[in-house]
């Protein structure tokens, strides 16, 4: 199993804030599909104030170019992904278009 985190920036915006995390109570079931199919085992979203941090476990095979062309080739998940944009914005320093990023660990307890 592979782990990885990444971080977005979410609006900072009471509403809005509110609206994301309801959509992500009830995430489309073709969404959750398109996760599993990718490879992903588990994935978990946490938040402190409007900065987001996703930690994903994945299948050893699982990459993130593989994922994102099978995101590209499923139009719900390219409406989910157009949905969320409205909510989300991008974290200082990120390339133009770019979500979420993969984060570096720096330390762990082993």
């Amino acid at each position: 199993m592979k782990k990885y985190c990444l971080a977005l920036d979410l609006k900072d915006d009471t509403e809005l804030i509110a609206e994301y995390e309801a959509y992500h109570r009830n995430v489309w079931p073709e969404i959750i599909q398109s996760i599993q199919d990718s490879g992903i085992r588990n994935l978990e979203i946490y938040r402190v104030a409007n900065r987001l941090f996703m930690v994903i476990e994945a299948e050893d095979d699982f990459s993130f170019e593989q994922k994102s062309a099978m995101d590209a080739a499923n139009p719900r998940v390219q409406e989910w992904e157009e949905l969320m944009w409205k909510y989300q914005q991008a974290l200082p320093g990120a390339k133009p278009g770019e979500k979420w990023m993969i984060m570096e660990q720096i330390y762990g307890l082993r």
